[in-house]
């Protein structure tokens, strides 16, 4: 009984399914559409890659050209306006002169501003002695502004001094060239003398002595013929163009503090020649950086 129990058992127990193995056929419509779409992929990318336009950022530069201004006929107003405004006389006549000769120049407006400003009871007379503009620059279309300076010729009684000083005026011009002042002359300062300090040049060491006299001997040689001499003559001590002839009566008196640096087979020097004028009787001071090479046993000025 008991193996018949377990050959029911046996029969009751389901059997193992083997797993069904499913293969993709490679002809399928979908495979073939992924292998299409790919190829189609690669083409495009390889036809971009060798069609390709080459791109880069353009930078404009813009280039700005400064528009000449003619400014000459705007400098003679205001020099034949200060020849007015700063000359008077001790009497009313010359007083009231000068204001009529104004309106000449000045705005109403600025004629009522300067109205008393030299009384008929002044002490001083004036007289313009010089002008010099130092510059004129245009505001807009029709405005300049004019920076000047003037030396004036103050007498009183016995005693006459010259008086420094200097002004900025505005000067309207119209489209058919008029010009009027539309800015009484009020007081500015004008460019003094500036801290800059060129670098000196100094020597190196790379000149020996035996050099330095060849060269000062060359240079003497060379500055005094230099001044009366002709481009021809020259050409012997400088190349063409270096030093021009200048037909002066010059003589040559030193060589003052010649400076020598060697490079290669070339010697740069900075220096001074004095030479007396005859004309002036003045002795002139002129100074040179100049390069010189030689070739055999001569020296020459090459830049």
């Amino acid at each position: 009984m008991k193996l018949r129990k377990n050959q029911n058992k046996e029969k009751q127990l389901p059997k193992e399914k083997k797993q069904k193995i499913y293969k993709v056929n490679p002809r399928k419509k979908i495979v073939i559409g992924l292998w299409v779409l790919l190829a189609l992929s690669f083409s495009f990318a390889l036809y971009k890659n060798f069609t390709a336009i080459d791109t880069h950022t353009v930078h404009e530069t813009k280039i700005i050209e400064k528009e000449y201004v003619d400014t000459h006929k705007v400098e003679n107003f205001v020099e034949n306006f200060a020849k007015i405004y700063y000359t008077w006389e001790l009497d009313d006549k010359s007083i009231d002169n000068r204001m009529e000769k104004l309106k000449g120049y000045l705005t109403e407006e600025l004629l009522a501003l300067n109205a008393g400003t030299v009384r008929k009871d002044i002490p001083v007379s004036s007289s313009m002695r010089a002008i010099q503009i130092w510059t004129v620059e245009p505001t807009s279309d029709n405005i300049f502004d004019v920076t000047y300076s003037i030396d004036q010729l103050i007498t009183e009684g016995e005693n006459k001094k010259t008086v420094q000083s200097a002004y900025e005026v505005t000067v309207y011009v119209d489209e058919f060239g008029n010009m009027v002042l539309i800015k009484n002359p009020t007081i500015t300062s004008i460019p003094s003398k500036s801290d800059y300090k060129p670098k000196s040049m100094e020597s190196d060491g790379t000149v020996d002595s035996v050099m330095t006299n060849e060269i000062n001997e060359f240079l003497t040689t060379f500055f005094k013929l230099y001044p009366s001499s002709t481009m021809s003559e020259l050409s012997y001590y400088v190349n063409e163009s270096v030093l021009k002839s200048i037909g002066k009566d010059y003589i040559f008196q030193e060589l003052v503090n010649p400076i020598y640096n060697r490079k290669d087979n070339q010697v740069t020097v900075s220096l001074a020649v004095k030479y007396l004028d005859q004309q002036t009787k003045a002795t002139q001071v002129s100074q040179f950086n100049l390069t010189l090479e030689k070739s055999g046993s001569n020296w020459k000025i090459v830049e």
